[in-house]
């Protein structure tokens, strides 16, 4: 019997397929919430890690306002992808770099700055990324994610998770604004302030950006003919199946050295 791939595995083939996409995203090329990260992220003199960059658009954003991004991904297809737009653009402090979130291949201390955008709900084991990301930062460092958080209650929570998951396999959960403090503390960071947007997705290109195929769309469709009020009322879902998602920016410093 053939083993099933590992969650990294199955990720990296999920989006290495559909890098064109990602780094053309309309929702994922611009916003508020990029634009946020983008200011707290740009310190003239850092050296910037962007984890789990997909498309590259947070790279693309900082990097004129900083020393060096290294823009980081499981995807090598995601990163040649990221690497020709950045050229393109003419971002000449710009490499790429292929690893695990959770196994950085840096040194202790190398950078000022860690961000990252819509990539930690793909994540296998958040807190252990989140100690690699202590353990690369320098003193006196910062760490910026923004993510789509679920909206706290349980009933809200399982009818995103199940369209998500429906949508993308490699998706493992959207966290709330508790877990993530629990888990940044954990880490080795002091929690600071969050910033939260309403994002709407539109539906047709949201799956046709992750090229769900069709039974997943028609079954995501179905969940959310049948939801109850309070569901189609805080996602303001549309007759086309699009609708508008809960996102966070937090952020977060070093606190000391991890036991």
């Amino acid at each position: 019997m053939t083993a099933a791939p590992s969650h990294d595995a199955h990720t990296e083939s999920q989006f290495g397929r559909r890098a064109a996409d990602y780094v053309a995203s309309a929702v994922h090329a611009a916003g508020e919430d990029l634009a946020a990260l983008a200011r707290f992220g740009s310190l003239p003199h850092a050296a910037v890690l962007d984890l789990g960059c997909g498309g590259g658009h947070v790279t693309y954003a900082v990097a004129p306002h900083v020393r060096a991004v290294t823009a980081l991904d499981l995807s090598q297809a995601m990163l040649d992808a990221v690497s020709g737009e950045a050229q393109r653009r003419g971002l000449t402090n710009v490499v790429t770099r292929q690893a695990s979130v959770e196994a950085l291949p840096f040194a202790d201390a190398s950078f000022e700055c860690v961000l990252s955008r819509y990539s930690a709900h793909h994540w296998g084991d958040v807190p252990a990324a989140l100690r690699e990301a202590h353990r690369v930062l320098a003193p006196g460092g910062r760490l910026g994610i923004v993510d789509v958080v679920h909206p706290g209650s349980a009933l809200l929570d399982t009818h995103l998770q199940v369209w998500e998951l429906l949508r993308d396999p490699s998706h493992v959960r959207d966290y709330g604004e508790a877990e993530w403090r629990r888990m940044l503390a954990e880490a080795g960071f002091v929690p600071g302030a969050v910033q939260r947007w309403r994002v709407r997705m539109d539906f047709p290109s949201w799956v046709a950006r992750m090229g769900t195929p069709e039974p997943s769309v028609a079954m995501i469709r179905a969940l959310q003919a049948e939801a109850p009020e309070p569901v189609r009322s805080h996602f303001a879902i549309e007759d086309d199946g699009s609708f508008t998602l809960d996102v966070m920016m937090i952020e977060a410093e070093p606190d000391g050295v991890l036991d």
